[in-house]
């Protein structure tokens, strides 16, 4: 263990610290550890391929609402869109939140 001087206060604190003991200067950023960053990446992958599902399944009830012959298709069609949106977006919040709980328990400390 090797001693530095903090840049602000010029304090000697050790090379492994991140934060000098004197006046609490940032020495160097604290890193995720391998769970952390997995989670964190699942959560970004989880988000894009939410989103990718949500638009992808709007613009397909559309088109079958256009496609519909008569009134009872366009109804069934649109109720049936409306709860599988429902069901996708209720999915997104709730792997959202447990995704997000899981990054910030595997957020780095310093």
């Amino acid at each position: 263990m090797a001693l530095i001087n903090c840049p602000e206060c010029n304090t000697q604190v050790s090379d492994t610290a991140f934060k000098c003991t004197q006046c609490g200067f940032q020495l160097r950023k604290p890193k995720r550890g391998i769970f952390g960053k997995l989670f964190k990446w699942l959560f970004i992958l989880f988000n894009i391929l939410m989103a990718i599902w949500v638009f992808s399944a709007f613009f397909s009830v559309g088109e079958v609402i256009d496609t519909a012959n008569n009134g009872a298709e366009q109804a069934g069609a649109a109720i049936g869109g409306t709860l599988a949106m429902g069901m996708l977006l209720s999915i997104w919040v709730i792997g959202d939140i447990i995704l997000g709980l899981m990054v910030l328990f595997t957020k780095a400390k310093g």
